[in-house]
């Protein structure tokens, strides 16, 4: 990409030196050619052809400071660190769109926490297996610490109230902190594990699975919607100050203006018609 460059200003022409491909310019060039597109942007109006010729070419100049901000993060895999570098980029732009020659700073000291912190920021969104508070996330880094170093101290795994000391933290908070550890990372359903019958390996799923008794309830609920449909309203009725409002069936009888007895013949014959029901369905 040439990059010469002729610019007028109050004071006169400022010619920018050319360059063929920013991006093969040494960091040590960089910085000192930085400088000089840095003073130029500030005198052109953001927007024109002129200001993004510019800020691009600062961008591909300075790109090797993504590239050494990512090397830290170089255990995260090749296939991760494509993400890692398009993520620096943004910061590396936030940077040079956010940068003054007057706080006489640097731009090298200036990006480079931009960049990381635009990483840093990518893992905590992105990371976790599920989504918690960034407060607690941040506090399991410190858990993570407090923990390793109280167990190099003391020769032991630290208790809650040694760890809540150790980080001015209530024991609830540690124990909160704990749980939201959980959801960094998760397993597949379907992940295999070792087995030790003849099959060698099972679904994760084969060995978490349990029997929820509420199922029945929620298919004797279908089956009994319609049968309370078809009763007539007083009985139905009766059913709902029985079961639902829990009355007595002397309550029941005062509220219908009738005796005790008569309740208990009412609401015995409807559930004999309604427990039929429910076995003709089944």
């Amino acid at each position: 990409m040439a990059a010469k460059r002729a610019t007028t200003t109050d004071t006169g022409v400022t010619t920018l030196p050319e360059i063929a491909n920013p991006q093969q310019v040494a960091p040590r060039d960089a910085r000192n050619l930085s400088k000089l597109f840095f003073d130029q942007l500030a005198v052109l109006e953001e927007g024109t052809h002129e200001y993004q010729d510019v800020r691009n070419t600062l961008i591909e100049m300075n790109m090797s400071l993504v590239r050494y901000a990512a090397g830290r993060f170089r255990s995260r895999g090749a296939d991760e660190m494509e993400d890692i570098v398009q993520v620096g980029m943004i910061g590396l732009i936030k940077a040079i769109d956010r940068f003054e020659l007057s706080r006489e700073v640097e731009f090298t000291s200036f990006a480079v926490p931009y960049i990381v912190g635009e990483i840093k920021r990518f893992f905590r969104d992105t990371s976790w297996a599920v989504h918690v508070p960034r407060r607690l996330q941040e506090v399991r880094i410190q858990l993570a610490r407090a923990t390793e170093e109280l167990r190099t101290r003391l020769g032991r795994t630290p208790t809650v109230k040694e760890l809540a000391t150790l980080m001015s933290l209530s024991e609830e908070e540690v124990i909160e902190a704990r749980l939201a550890s959980n959801g960094y990372n998760s397993s597949s359903l379907d992940a295999a594990i070792n087995n030790d019958s003849e099959d060698g390996e099972a679904a994760l799923a084969n060995f978490i699975g349990a029997e929820d008794p509420a199922m029945e309830l929620v298919e004797d609920f279908h089956a009994l919607a319609p049968l309370i449909a078809d009763l007539d309203d007083r009985d139905r009725q009766i059913i709902h100050m029985r079961f639902v409002e829990e009355l007595t069936q002397s309550q029941i009888g005062e509220r219908l203006g009738c005796s005790q007895m008569h309740v208990s013949r009412l609401l015995t014959r409807t559930l004999k018609r309604l427990r039929e029901g429910m076995l003709t369905t089944r």
